[in-house]
């Protein structure tokens, strides 16, 4: 899962939105460091990474992917299942339209800005301010996202040509996505995640 599901999960289990997107950013133990809540978001995060990768849907989906561009599937595959909750938003989430669900998202993270670690308040700068939760349902905005983190990082070059895999596969992923997430929903709302 990339950054709108973490958020909206968390949203409906009722556990710390900062929490859970701060987590790829939290190394070790976050206990010190952090409030109750926001370690308890970050644990969600990093159970939600665990089950996410171990689906059978997941699993599934990763074998599609070329040998050449394989190593880079999971990173590819949770910005593309962020693009189909984005896409498909107001048929998973009718009663909190998108736009407001992400400026309920931002007030709640901007909250721990003072103290998150630079690199975390970098990606903040960029995120609320260009839109991405809302333009993960563009594909074109995908591929310029996976061409980003490709930039950023040289040895996920492979990110950029991953597009191509997505392309190739998209209606069978959308159809793994629409087997999976709602699941994942349902344990979210049972506090299971």
């Amino acid at each position: 899962m990339n950054f709108l599901a973490h958020l909206h999960l968390a949203y409906l289990a009722e556990s710390s939105l900062s929490g859970n997107l701060l987590a790829d950013f939290v190394r070790g133990s976050p206990a010190d460091t952090w409030s109750a809540d926001v370690v308890d978001g970050i644990f969600m995060h990093r159970r939600i990474d665990v089950l996410t990768d171990n689906l059978p849907e997941v699993k599934e989906a990763k074998e599609w992917f070329r040998p050449e561009t394989r190593r880079v599937a999971p990173i590819t595959l949770d910005v593309m299942w962020d693009h189909f909750l984005s896409r498909h938003w107001a048929q998973l989430s009718p009663d909190f339209p998108l736009q407001a669900f992400v400026r309920y998202a931002h007030a709640q993270v901007k909250i721990i800005l003072p103290e998150s670690p630079p690199r975390f308040v970098n990606l903040n700068n960029y995120l609320w301010s260009e839109k991405w939760l809302e333009r993960y349902g563009d594909m074109d905005f995908i591929q310029d996202v996976l061409n980003g983190m490709a930039s950023r990082r040289p040895r996920l070059d492979a990110l950029r040509d991953s597009w191509h895999d997505l392309d190739t596969h998209y209606a069978a992923l959308e159809a793994r996505f629409w087997q999976f997430y709602p699941r994942m929903m349902v344990q979210a709302k049972n506090k299971q995640l």
